[in-house]
């Protein structure tokens, strides 16, 4: 043989040799190695996953009354992914779905499209593996005929549902601080853990607001599966395994419903009464919170909405009505994120702030028309003067002039407009200890912090407008001078004083501060809290809404206690003081008018009104008050924006909801001797809860 064909067989038979071992150590791995993974991908050709839905826990007041549950509902739902795959992506379907639903083809697929940039409402803002329901509450008849004809509806299912449901026990619906749900974005799935798409449209669902979004992992469950056995056409011909679902639990809140209700009711009818006496009262607020815990017992906002409006889809239309400046945004909780200048209210802070710069507690003091702040005067509200008084009567009268001169004497102290190195600045760090300028931490997402205007703020939010304020200092307000030239020419004198000195901190800030006004801003709930430690003692508490997360056979999963509260940097002397003057307003001072025939034997109340003004818009009115005045329970505070005066619009929301709690000779207590339930209530259909 020759001697290059021997060598050319001699390769041949190495890589055939070699080919060989290779086949074999690959069928060694495959039936050996990896023969556990690829027999459960067998068994997976012949069985199907499904999921079970949980279903979402509900939320209950302090009592177990609902004020969110699940009621049940045929829904349809279309699978784009399936109708993808189809000739005509499932137009077909489309149109025969249309005529059962008794819908448009136009409405159904602008519900099915994907949200975006630029994309109108109704869309779909979740996942687009997910079915996107297109109807809810469909008749019995139509989803049978999709159910029975699946032939004809490839990826469209009809299943019943878990929708929520909001029945306003007492009244009361409390939009805000219930939340809504929306659908689970691919966003979300990427970045939280536990959320997992079950192919149900509505339990594919997160909290986006309020207590809905704040608890969503109590109320939410943990869906279970069910792996069915298939023949080769696809038909169930057993089940192999399954896990049943796991409910979501049940949230327990401090809200009273018959409280909530009764707040609702009287700010909404302040609001009309308002409108009619000409004010614009765009927008108000009414809490009630439980001095010694930080409960909070209801918390009313207006303009409000129905939180049905989310279930199963939401318009354009009215998405934009939900963030609107025309229907006044109803969407925002005016009592966590609305920021308002709160007036007289405010002085509970100055006056603690003065006793401990220095004034004497039995101290007296002049009550002049007006009193001069460098070169201006800043007077009383109608220029009423009344002479020496002490601070007990300077609250119940509420003179701005001895607080004017508290803060103007301090300012000096201060070095003025040259401050020294390290300012005492008494009555902003008292502000700040009543826990104004800070969120107060409440169990509710997106809270507002307010604003404490110090020097350090004058001088960044000169920086941040100093461009804008010298273009107007330049070039005026031709637009506003078409149609009222003296306030443009007094905005170009404001803009040309904030364009060159924007950042001093002058006396009348200091003025402004200690009677509420000017650039200080706080919240409704800020309020409340502080005239609750006023009450309390000292005890800067935080509020809290949850209170139990209940299981739904009433086992309690976990108590929801509140913080360790802070305390206020206000010896109690001085509390006492403020309480015993506050007690007078609503008998002799200022809110004598709006409590003109209330009850005090039955509940003693102390308050304080407010009356802020706003550049540009009319006074916003405030009445923040506390009771038993011996032994207080509740803090009660109503505010409503553009709403006039203190005593004439918001005293009288306050007096209603003191009324509703204790009751009247002609109407019955909503709370027994004044006290709320202190246990976890029962769940609806069930005995007391251990």
């Amino acid at each position: 043989m020759n001697p290059r064909t021997h060598f050319r067989l001699v390769v041949l038979y190495v890589l055939v040799g070699a080919l060989l071992l290779v086949l074999i150590g690959r069928m060694w791995t495959l039936q050996v190695l990896e023969g556990e993974h690829y027999q459960d991908v067998a068994a997976q050709n012949r069985t199907r996953d499904i999921v079970v839905p949980a279903v979402r826990g509900m939320i209950l007041d302090d009592r177990g009354k609902p004020l969110v549950r699940n009621t049940s509902a045929l829904v349809v739902s279309v699978d784009r992914t399936t109708l993808s795959r189809q000739d005509d992506g499932g137009d077909a379907v489309l149109n025969r779905l249309a005529g059962v639903l008794g819908m448009s083809r136009d409405d159904i697929s602008k519900r099915i499209r994907l949200c975006g940039p630029g994309i109108k409402r109704p869309c779909w803002p979740g996942s687009p593996y997910q079915p996107i329901p297109v109807k809810d509450h469909v008749d019995p008849k139509r989803a049978l005929q999709i159910m029975e004809r699946q032939e004809d509806f490839p990826g469209v299912t009809a299943q019943v549902q878990a929708v929520r449901d909001y029945p306003r026990p007492d009244g009361a619906r409390p939009a805000q601080v219930l939340g809504y749900l929306q659908p689970v974005t691919q966003e979300e799935l990427d970045k939280r853990t536990g959320l997992k798409v079950t192919g149900y449209s509505g339990v594919d669902l997160v909290g986006r607001a309020g207590l809905e979004a704040q608890y969503d992992a109590a109320l939410r469950g943990e869906p279970g599966f069910r792996k069915v056995l298939v023949d080769s056409k696809g038909r169930v011909t057993g089940t192999a395994s399954e896990r049943a679902p796991v409910p979501g639990n049940h949230l327990v809140t401090s809200i009273d419903a018959g409280v909530q209700g009764a707040a609702e009711n009287a700010l909404e009818k302040a609001v009309e009464g308002a409108r009619k006496q000409g004010h614009p009262a765009d927008a108000g607020a009414a809490v009630v919170m439980d001095v010694q815990t930080g409960r909070m017992v209801a918390m009313a906002s207006y303009p409000t909405y129905d939180p049905g409006i989310w279930t199963g889809g939401i318009s354009q239309e009215e998405y934009d009505a939900l963030l609107g400046k025309k229907q006044g945004e109803p969407l925002i909780s005016r009592v966590t994120q609305g920021q308002f200048a709160p007036g007289s209210t405010f002085k509970i802070s100055s006056v603690a702030a003065a006793v401990k710069d220095g004034a004497s507690l039995s101290g007296i003091y002049d009550c002049p028309g007006s009193y001069m702040v460098g070169d201006r005067a800043f007077g009383n509200a109608g220029g009423a003067a009344y002479g020496p008084m002490n601070l007990h009567t300077a609250l119940v009268k509420s003179c701005d002039t001895v607080f004017y001169k508290f803060a103007y004497d301090e300012w000096k102290r201060d070095g003025g407009t040259h401050p020294k190195k390290n300012p005492s600045d008494p009555m902003v760090k008292m502000a700040r200890g009543y826990g104004f300028g800070t969120p107060t931490g409440i169990d509710l997402p997106s809270e507002s912090r307010g604003r404490i205007p110090d020097r350090t703020w004058k001088k960044d939010f000169w920086e941040a407008t100093k461009e804008a304020n010298c273009k107007g200092a330049k070039e005026g307000y031709p637009k506003v001078a078409k149609t009222d030239p003296a306030r443009a020419s007094y905005l170009k004198a404001v803009a040309t004083e904030n364009c060159t000195e924007g950042y001093v901190f002058r006396a009348g800030d200091a003025a402004n501060f200690s009677v509420g006004q000017g650039n200080v801003l706080v919240t409704p709930l800020q309020l409340v809290r502080a005239y609750a430690a006023l009450a309390n003692g000292g005890k800067l508490v935080v509020p809290r809404l949850g209170t139990a997360v209940v299981r739904p056979d009433g086992t309690v999963v976990q108590r929801l206690d509140s913080p360790a509260p802070a305390k206020l940097p206000v010896d109690a002397k001085v509390l006492k003081y403020v309480r015993n003057a506050l007690a007078d307003v609503p008998k002799e001072g200022t809110a004598a008018g709006a409590f003109s025939g209330f009850d005090f034997k039955r509940v003693d109340v102390g308050g304080k009104t407010g009356t802020a003004e706003v550049f540009g818009k009319q006074d916003t009115s405030w009445f923040a008050s506390f009771g038993p005045v011996k032994n207080p329970r509740y803090a009660v505070v109503a505010m409503i924006s553009q709403g006039g005066f203190g005593a004439s619009t918001a005293a009288p929301v306050v007096r209603q909801i003191w009324e509703a709690m204790y009751g009247t000779k002609d109407r019955k207590a909503l709370l027994t001797d004044g006290k709320l339930p202190s246990e976890v209530p029962p769940l609806p259909g069930q005995g007391a809860a251990p």
